[in-house]
C-alpha cells in the first residue's frame, strides 16, 4: 500500500482534477505529468559525459 501522507498537496490537486469533466481532467493530468516530470529532472544529477 502507498502512503500518501507525505505529499497531501498531490493528493488534494488529484482530488480537485478527478471532479473535472473528462476533457478538462485529461488536461490537467497531462499538466501535472509535465510539472511532476521537470521536478524529477531537475532533482536527479545527471551522469557526467566521457
Amino acid at each position: 500500500m502507498t502512503d500518501f501522507t507525505s505529499d497531501p498537496g498531490l493528493v488534494s490537486r488529484l482530488r480537485v482534477i478527478e471532479a473535472q469533466p473528462l476533457a478538462a481532467r485529461a488536461e490537467a493530468y497531462a499538466g501535472l505529468h509535465d510539472e511532476l516530470t521537470r521536478r524529477l529532472d531537475s532533482s536527479v544529477p545527471r551522469a557526467e559525459s566521457d
